[in-house]
């Protein structure tokens, strides 16, 4: 390779100090390049141990016929650890790391990659919508991450647009209904409500838990999203990046500035349609009837649970809100995907804890982005967090957990709170009562 390069540059008169440094930094390239392709036939490995991984949400589908390994793609995705070039040819390496930026698609220079849902052999099941977002049921609308996209300036979009569609049907509240109700008060939901409010409808926007939707789950400091959100009433936030303590302050401005009609707190369990057309929703603080219904639920709907004995005791969380409550704690994460890898590092990070120990099921991280992978590998390495993989949790004690590690029983780990974050089920059953068709998308948009 050296040599062919000090052939080319002799070639065209190059000087021998020019000629010198072109080989070096061609072979650092060269050097570079065969690294960052070991790491991602290592990944490619892991994520094969795993079987045949399917996320939820869209994520880059290339071809390799039209493909020319130029690696534009690789360059121009945020999360830098989704798509790798191995041997001359762009793979998808990590699906579950991507969150629906299709910053790819546009730098492909010869179209060879798209963003689809599911694969050729396993489908991924979405709600049937059209391109207002609006559902097979009439004046019912599905925006945000339920509807498969993962990323919040998409869901800020899909809730504006949404929200248009509704101002051009003829569908109003009728009687004591409201226009609209609005269910999730994340970025979809906010920015739907707000799009409504300023057209001067009559609107609801109900939320069982927290104010901002998923992101007010997240560990702090984490960064949640980068470029600009565009929301009615507010007007475009510029930021090369936020973090979740930004995006938290900007809906408490939202708040503030508006006076946004939300009521938190309040779980949708049930609906059915009205003799006069209207939707009438059963939600634990009473009945609500609204002539459109815009559904802004993340997939996650409730957490999974480990389904062992001694998980309902106060100690046992499915979220970590703020990790200096568990200050001078034994804590164990179970999980090794985003989440649970982003708490164990918050634990950590935090300082105070008298350990933080993570449990996960395999062997390695697959399921995380590679900033998260890097970070976690280095906590491990230095001591700050200890790895138990692959293990499972068997029981929860009062002061300890029991554990099978490495396909052996009977570890006892001292415990003072485990944080589980294993996944969660979608809101099918809502979206049953509803009547709404569900499709199955096999690699396609």
């Amino acid at each position: 390779m050296l040599r062919h390069v000090i052939q080319l540059a002799q070639t065209y008169g190059l000087i021998p100090g020019t000629i010198l440094v072109a080989a070096i930094i061609y072979w650092l390239f060269g050097l570079l390049g065969r690294r960052k392709e070991r790491d991602a036939i290592a990944t490619l490995a892991d994520m094969a141990a795993l079987g045949e991984v399917v996320p939820d949400t869209l994520h880059p589908k290339i071809d390799p016929n039209r493909c020319i390994g130029s690696g534009a793609c690789v360059t121009a995705c945020p999360e830098k650890d989704v798509i790798a070039v191995v041997r001359g040819v762009a793979v998808l390496v990590n699906p579950l790391a991507c969150v629906g930026h299709s910053a790819c698609v546009d730098a492909c220079p010869v179209q060879a990659v798209s963003v689809v849902f599911g694969t050729a052999t396993r489908g991924v099941e979405l709600p049937k919508i059209d391109r207002n977002f609006e559902t097979t049921r009439p004046g019912v609308y599905i925006i945000g991450e339920l509807g498969g996209m993962g990323l919040i300036r998409n869901a800020v979009a899909q809730g504006k647009q949404a929200a248009e569609h509704i101002l051009t049907s003829p569908r109003r509240g009728a009687g004591d209904a409201f226009d609209a109700i609005i269910v999730g008060a994340g970025p979809a939901g906010i920015s739907a409500t707000l799009r409504l409010m300023e057209a001067g409808l009559r609107v609801l926007l109900v939320e069982r838990e927290a104010f901002g939707g998923t992101i007010m789950h997240y560990p702090r400091a984490k960064v949640v999203m980068t470029g600009t959100l565009d929301f009615p009433l507010i007007g475009k936030i510029k930021r090369k990046k936020m973090s979740k303590e930004d995006l938290v302050e900007l809906w408490q401005r939202i708040l503030s500035e508006t006076r946004l009609p939300v009521q938190v707190g309040t779980l949708v369990e049930g609906v059915k349609s009205d003799a006069d057309g209207m939707w009438r929703l059963e939600t634990s603080t009473g009945p609500l009837r609204a002539a459109n219904v815009l559904l802004g639920l993340g997939r996650r709907g409730s957490p999974r649970k480990l389904e062992v004995d001694g998980e309902e005791q106060a100690k046992v969380h499915y979220r970590l809100l703020e990790p200096g409550e568990f200050r001078g704690k034994h804590v164990l994460v179970v999980g090794g995907g985003n989440s649970a890898v982003e708490s164990a590092l918050s634990l950590m990070d935090a300082g105070g804890c008298a350990s933080v120990t993570i449990s996960y099921r395999r062997a390695a991280f697959a399921r995380c982005r590679a900033d998260n992978r890097r970070r976690i590998d280095e906590a491990i390495a230095t001591g700050r967090v200890r790895a138990l993989m692959p293990s499972t949790v068997t029981s929860v004690g009062s002061s300890e957990v029991l554990l099978g590690v490495d396909g052996k029983a009977g570890m006892t780990l001292p415990n003072d709170a485990v944080i589980v974050q294993i996944g969660g089920t979608t809101p099918a059953e809502l979206l049953g009562k509803f009547g709404i068709e569900v499709t199955t998308k096999y690699g396609e948009m």
